[in-house]
């Protein structure tokens, strides 16, 4: 809007000073072509006519745009991990050195003497001038003290023995990891040789309430275990094999191991039912041996084919 009018001042200017500057002649022409007096002439020298101004906007040139600026290459997300840098190869790299296997844990293991012959003496000291204590049982086991000049040392009625090494050898059984369960079996091998007395006074009533009469050089099979589990490990079992057949956790054959109590039948009971079959009792050891009393005195042995037939179930009291 401001250009229009501005361009219409100046025409009107333009105007105002051409009609100002230019006078017509006097006497003008008449009507037969002469000039009229106020009249304008037609036309204008071309030399009198002013030069109009381009009242247009001028074109402004175009700015040039400014060059664009190239993009800084985009910085890669550093990943959680940094790569490790290559390794130098001038540095030769030292082999790593293999890792040595942890070491099995060691197996223990308790020493027992195996007696090779039949009626071998027991003396009270390590040479044949010593007295003898008693005879030792083919195939029967004894508890190893030691060694003395070509004797073994032994455990036989709760005193300390000897026999030749001639008639003997070592065998060695993997202990329980259990210490009570130890205890209990080494108690055990100190009444070997202790006689079998059917109905023996047991040590205590099964509740732990001491009966009198009591005397650890009598033994039947029910009350050795009571006496061993309970001066090894504090274990109150009844008194007799049908109420100590119900204590503890039964275990499958199968599971048998160190320090169960195995429960049998015997010929007198093969033939009763429920727990009047149950008949004696014994400690497992391990390798197939027992230690027990039964009908003639306290013995580590193996189990026989006969005995495992009269076998009925095993107990764990530890």
């Amino acid at each position: 809007m401001k250009i229009k009018y501005l361009i219409a001042a100046f025409c009107v200017a333009v105007f105002t000073f051409v009609g100002c500057a230019y006078a017509p002649p006097s006497g003008g022409q008449g009507s037969n072509g002469s000039q009229t007096e106020g009249q304008p002439p037609e036309t204008f020298p071309e030399e009198q006519l002013p030069t109009l101004p381009d009242l247009e906007s001028p074109v402004q040139p175009e700015v040039p745009e400014a060059p664009s600026i190239p993009e800084a290459p985009s910085v890669p997300e550093t990943p959680g991990v940094q790569p490790e840098a290559p390794e130098d190869p001038s540095v030769p790299q030292a082999p790593s050195a293999p890792q040595a296997p942890a070491p099995e844990p060691e197996t223990q293991t308790v020493k027992y003497i195996k007696v090779n012959a039949s009626s071998v003496n027991l003396r009270s000291g390590a040479g044949t001038s010593y007295s003898i204590k008693g005879s030792a049982e083919i195939n029967t086991l004894y508890a190893y003290l030691g060694t003395v000049d070509g004797w073994y040392k032994l455990r036989y009625k709760n005193s300390v023995v000897y026999v030749s090494k001639k008639y003997c050898t070592i065998v060695e059984m993997e202990s329980s990891p259990n210490d009570e369960i130890e205890e209990v079996i080494e108690d055990g091998t100190q009444y070997l040789g202790v006689k079998y007395v059917y109905g023996a006074v047991r040590y205590h009533d099964g509740k732990g309430n001491k009966l009198k009469g009591f005397t650890d050089t009598k033994f039947d099979c029910s009350s050795l275990m009571q006496y061993i589990f309970y001066t090894g490990a504090g274990e109150l079992l009844n008194v007799n094999t049908r109420t100590q057949v119900f204590q503890g956790k039964t275990v499958k054959k199968s599971q048998i191991k160190r320090g169960d109590l195995l429960f049998f039948t015997n010929a007198q009971r093969y033939n009763n039912s429920g727990v009047e079959r149950v008949g004696h009792v014994a400690v497992y050891l391990g390798d197939n041996y027992i230690l027990h009393t039964a009908s003639d005195y306290a013995k580590i042995e193996q189990i026989s084919q006969k005995r495992w037939s009269y076998f009925i179930q095993a107990q764990r009291i530890i």
